[in-house]
């Protein structure tokens, strides 16, 4: 599944504050629209937004989301700082076979 990005901007709800996510959010993704759910703060500018859903097979699904953001972030830091990154060697592969000689895949 590719990952989307929509716009959020501050709404006034009542007397709360919130987000608006926009209307196409909602068309790509129907069963999301009467959930409920709580915000994981991350850092002061990233959070998740964990929905909770009917789905039986949520456990993967949130592993998936992990491993994407955590993707993204190392996109992001890439583009930001391409001087950080360094060519991978045989050396390195080398190395990563040696620590993984012994692990066992279930």
């Amino acid at each position: 599944m590719a990952i989307k990005s929509y716009p959020v901007t501050h709404a006034k709800i009542g007397n709360q504050d919130g987000f608006r996510l926009p209307r196409a959010f909602f068309k790509d993704y129907p069963h999301l629209a009467n959930v409920s759910g709580y915000i994981e703060v991350l850092s002061d500018n990233t959070f998740l937004l964990r929905l909770e859903t009917d789905k039986v097979d949520e456990a993967n699904e949130d592993e998936g989301i992990i491993m994407s953001l955590f993707l993204d972030f190392l996109m992001k830091d890439a583009m930001h700082n391409p001087s950080k990154l360094v060519p991978y060697t045989q050396e390195m592969s080398d190395e990563m076979d040696d620590l993984l000689a012994d692990v066992v895949i279930d």
